[in-house]
């Protein structure tokens, strides 16, 4: 008998911890009006959820999808490793339909870790060979979660030496108000500076005024402290 989001719901309620689970709630964040407004956690640790997700390898991509829209926390997370997994094995067809439904559920990809966790996976490395203007259509969407899609998926390229769409989206999101996106910029420019400090030089000499704090401070992280002290003097 085929596995089904039942069996794999009721496989991660039955390591549920309360108490660690209550310190999650405040670490993502979920008081009203924060980013993580009325999540809900069973406090399991990610290495539980990837031996739970080992079994369930095979779950359809409607099961998946369950799993995904879920109101638990760790039902998303857990879905959304079924998915990469499934990505990494899957033929082009079926990682296209895998996008397809990661991005027609981002609303429910709705925590910075659930969206580090696939994006770069889902979307990134697709569009190694696609079209990337989804990303573009991302970054310019007027949700949180979306945009951070969009410049943490620039990980793919990056690793490829490929900068210009890293540059370009960093670009949009440079005077984004939240302080999620500002880490997820400096985080991606810091990862161009590790394989070209020239590069990342080049885009902070032209934009460095308009960048948060938070994001030139983890752009310039491997710096040497002159170099750091001089970046952070221009701000």
């Amino acid at each position: 008998m085929e596995a089904t989001y039942t069996d794999i719901k009721n496989a991660l309620l039955a390591l549920a911890q309360p108490e660690r689970a209550l310190l999650a709630s405040r670490f993502f964040k979920t008081a009203p009006g924060q980013y993580g407004e009325g999540d809900q956690f069973l406090g399991l640790s990610m290495p539980q959820q990837h031996n739970i997700v080992k079994q369930y390898q095979n779950l359809s991509l409607n099961d998946t999808e369950q799993l995904i829209r879920d109101p638990i926390h760790e039902c998303r997370m857990s879905g959304l490793l079924i998915w990469v997994d499934q990505t990494r094995k899957s033929t082009s067809i079926q990682q296209t339909s895998i996008l397809n439904r990661y991005l027609a559920n981002r609303r429910y990809i709705n925590n910075w870790d659930l969206v580090d966790i696939s994006c770069y996976h889902i979307l990134g490395q697709y569009m190694i060979t696609n079209d990337r203007s989804i990303l573009y259509d991302l970054a310019n969407e007027n949700y949180l979660w979306s945009q951070r899609m969009a410049i943490v998926s620039t990980f793919a390229f990056i690793r490829l030496g490929q900068f210009s769409d890293t540059f370009a989206i960093a670009e949009l999101l440079l005077t984004h108000k939240h302080d999620l996106i500002h880490k997820a910029v400096g985080w991606m420019l810091r990862e161009v500076g590790k394989r070209n400090a020239d590069a990342l030089e080049e885009f902070l000499h032209d934009h460095v005024q308009y960048m948060s704090r938070t994001a030139l401070r983890y752009a310039i992280e491997r710096f040497d402290v002159a170099r750091r002290r001089y970046y952070l003097g221009l701000r």
